[in-house]
């Protein structure tokens, strides 16, 4: 399998709720006038905390500093993975468990956080700048690595000397923290729009992401309860291809003639992982997750926020991932 390291270097951001009047304006330019920046990468999620942005430099430009933007100081490179000539696609039945025993979990042994964006046509593994190195060096003996250099993917050589390989495959020293799930009872899809069409959906989408009251969440509940429904809207623009991720409720709101998704048709249940903020510096979050699910080769959409992750399983599915958390919760530590 190949592994590439795609041409953009990203900034992670959050906008808080009360805030997002502030940033309107740019935010539908990157969206609906693409032509008119030169971002190239652009994904806007909201949950019931804030907006996560996650946009390459140009786009970044876009926004103006204020007290309702944080902004995570790091610079992240996506990775993905492809085989066969094709990319590793969510759409394929397996999603981010395709890649969790290859990519995901070699990482999280070499304490190397990840930031995961799934989309309707691939999964984009984030991260930091600098670690590429370590990156490289986990995992060059499993995939051909390529870095895109002026639109064309050449071989990346390893970026560590070899009197430092050693080091780069040390073992773990802790386990990583087991957070606490939610998983509320929203249906969940992920589709996809041709871009030409997207002016047809642009009074629907400015209203969703921007006007529409989602459900209460006032009664953030204890990290022991689920939710009863969660507001949950992402939207990825990137490299020309749009991707969303939206519960069954705000999908009504679309022509149904527009929006595409799996021949299936499957909707999705969420697994929203994380009782506080998860911050960026922890490793394993994605593993913790991913691993259980490749083991038993249930499919899975994982998209990282600014405060928590959320993973989407089959709703088939989702008994089966509820008892394997819950038992993941119970077994005992490693000494």
């Amino acid at each position: 399998m190949d592994l590439h390291i795609l041409d953009h270097r990203l900034r992670v951001i959050s906008i808080s709720k009360s805030g997002l009047v502030h940033f309107t304006h740019p935010l539908i330019k990157l969206i609906f006038l693409r032509n008119r920046t030169r971002c190239k990468f652009f994904s806007l999620t909201e949950t019931p905390e804030n907006y996560t942005v996650v946009l390459d430099e140009e786009g970044f430009k876009e926004l103006q500093p204020s007290e309702h933007l944080k902004v995570e100081s790091s610079i992240w490179l996506p990775l993905n993975v492809v085989s066969n000539g094709n990319a590793s696609s969510s759409s394929q039945a397996v999603g981010v468990t395709k890649i969790a025993k290859s990519v995901i979990a070699p990482l999280a042994q070499q304490h190397v956080s990840v930031f995961m964006l799934s989309t309707y046509q691939t999964d984009f593994i984030l991260v930091r700048e600098k670690d590429l190195s370590v990156v490289v060096g986990t995992l060059e003996e499993e995939f051909n690595i390529y870095e895109e250099v002026g639109g064309e993917s050449v071989p990346m050589l390893s970026l560590m000397p070899s009197s430092q390989t050693n080091s780069v495959f040390a073992p773990p020293a802790t386990r990583p923290t087991v957070h606490p799930v939610l998983i509320p009872q929203n249906q969940f899809c992920v589709m996809s729009l041709d871009p030409d069409t997207l002016p047809s959906i642009a009074t629907t989408l400015i209203d969703v992401l921007f006007y529409s009251n989602g459900p209460k969440e006032d009664a953030q509940s204890s990290p022991s309860r689920d939710l009863d429904c969660i507001k949950f809207f992402s939207f990825s623009l990137i490299d020309g291809y749009i991707s969303l991720v939206m519960d069954t409720e705000a999908q009504r709101q679309f022509p149904a003639d527009l929006l595409f998704t799996s021949s299936s048709g499957e909707l999705w249940r969420m697994v929203r992982i994380g009782g506080q903020p998860l911050g960026f510096d922890e490793c394993g979050i994605v593993a913790q997750i991913s691993q259980p699910l490749a083991d038993s080769d249930i499919s899975a959409y994982y998209i990282s926020t600014f405060s928590f992750d959320h993973a989407l399983v089959p709703e088939e599915d989702i008994v089966r991932v509820t008892d394997m958390l819950q038992n993941q919760r119970k077994e005992p530590a490693a000494s």
